[in-house]
């Protein structure tokens, strides 16, 4: 079952790819995705506590570098095309070099000719069919389906995994890549039973020795139960799902209580989720994680975490039969 179009497509030996997690998906955590055979994740803020434009992009380049000592795999990066300065980002990435971008929250046609001239596979997020035809048609390589059990940033119409995964492998030719709620060999194996050639798991490789979450985040991941996460964002048209904490409690009484846009975005601000997941501040801070969390019981290395889920699998199969 590891000889997909995926598998191929990124010349990986697992179809298993790291999600691009915001401030999070650190070199050292993708190495160790991609030197246990999947393909890490990137992201230009992992690890910035001050996030100026310049800062960003000598960090990305040094993620870049460092990624390529400690792998010779292939690895990814994770662009967020509604960054004021995703082009930049881009740039740089392209003078150092790198095989695979994940592209999310933005229109695929903007950058996606640009990396592909340049010999780069691209992967881009969606949330429903209606996204993932309009990526097929501007030449992505694959589509990564996420469904709203995934942490962080979903999509506005709440489409699950199980609904969402099917649809989308059914409206186009590519190869799509299922995400949201997937922690473990089960979860592959669903995958697999609707239809995608791939999965990219987030949370689980949050609760790990080689990210750069904070201790606090981590443990709150392990400590959480299935019904551990909430969701925000509703009134203001930016859905997210984190980790229930008293941040997260207020910010569902203004929204409970009819808050203006304005006012709720301010108190949000710009700063909650490095308070959160870098510097571990769980009352004012937010933290992203999906559902599967009440799932997971320890902090592991990363590779271990993925050799796990994948030698877990024939005995999934095998119950099926």
């Amino acid at each position: 079952m590891w000889q997909t179009r995926v598998s191929r497509l990124l010349n990986i030996e697992y179809p298993i790819l790291a999600g691009g997690m915001n401030v999070i998906s650190n070199a050292e955590l993708a190495a160790a995705v991609s030197n246990a055979g999947g393909l890490g994740i990137i992201t230009p803020f992992a690890g910035l506590m001050d996030p100026t434009p310049e800062r960003l992009l000598e960090n990305l380049r040094a993620q870049i570098r460092k990624t390529k000592n400690l792998t010779s795999k292939p690895f990814g990066i994770n662009f967020s095309l509604s960054s004021p300065i995703a082009k930049d980002f881009i740039a740089v990435a392209l003078e150092e070099g790198f095989p695979v971008a994940t592209t999310s929250a933005g229109s695929p046609s903007v950058y996606t000719r640009k990396l592909k001239d340049a010999g780069v596979k691209v992967l881009h997020l969606v949330a429903s069919v209606k996204h993932a035809k309009k990526a097929e048609s501007e030449g992505v390589d694959g589509v990564i389906a996420e469904g709203f059990e995934a942490g962080g940033h979903n999509g506005n119409d709440e489409l699950p995994t199980l609904v969402l995964v099917p649809q989308v492998v059914d409206a186009v030719k590519i190869p799509v890549v299922a995400a949201g709620g997937i922690a473990d060999s089960r979860g592959v194996v669903a995958a697999f039973a609707l239809g995608a050639e791939g999965v990219q798991i987030g949370t689980r490789f949050i609760a790990t020795t080689e990210c750069v979450a904070h201790q606090n985040y981590k443990q709150a991941i392990v400590n959480a139960s299935d019904t551990g996460t909430a969701i925000t964002g509703r009134s203001i048209g930016g859905v997210t799902r984190a980790i229930k904490s008293p941040f997260i409690a207020r910010l569902q009484e203004m929204e409970s209580a009819g808050a203006p846009a304005k006012q709720i975005l301010d108190f949000i601000g710009t700063e909650r989720i490095r308070m959160g997941e870098l510097s571990g501040d769980l009352a004012e801070g937010e933290v992203y994680s999906g559902a599967i969390a009440g799932m997971i019981k320890d902090i592991r290395p990363a590779g271990d975490v993925l050799r796990e889920i994948v030698s877990g699998i024939p005995s999934v199969v095998k119950r099926m039969r």
